[in-house]
């Protein structure tokens, strides 16, 4: 049994096999995944698990060097925003209109669903690389 990080097996896989510049894509419970895009589906009811909790999980695991959100995201849920840059303060993070970012979600290596109801809780995470 696996002690300590990740203790979702399909996560744990998905971030295992990322290389630079793959992305992975955390969303919130109502983001629209495509159907050839791999779905780990955390949520279990509303607000379990956040999308903090997610992002905190998988920030312990995966070699961030970017990310982007939708533009949106701090206009309607700014405590979320401002939470989130907290989280990645030391990656560019870029803005893009909501659209745009449904789009470039399905080009992710996965797509995590979490059971997060904060409109525009959603994030793409570029991975990088450790040396």
């Amino acid at each position: 049994m696996k002690k300590t990080g990740l203790l979702n097996q399909p996560l744990s896989c998905v971030i295992a096999g990322m290389g630079h510049m793959d992305t992975l894509c955390i969303c919130d419970a109502g983001l629209p995944i495509p159907a050839d895009t791999e779905r780990i589906d955390l949520a279990i009811r509303n607000g379990v698990p956040t999308f903090l909790n997610v992002i905190d999980a998988i920030l312990g695991e995966l070699q961030v060097e970017g990310a982007i959100i939708a533009s949106e995201l701090k206009e309607k849920s700014p405590a979320m925003y401002e939470a989130l840059m907290r989280r990645l303060s030391d990656v560019t993070v870029e803005e893009v209109p909501h659209t745009a970012f449904k789009a470039q979600s399905a080009e992710a290596a996965a797509i995590v669903r979490t059971g997060e109801f904060t409109p525009y809780a959603n994030v793409i995470l570029i991975a990088g690389v450790v040396f």
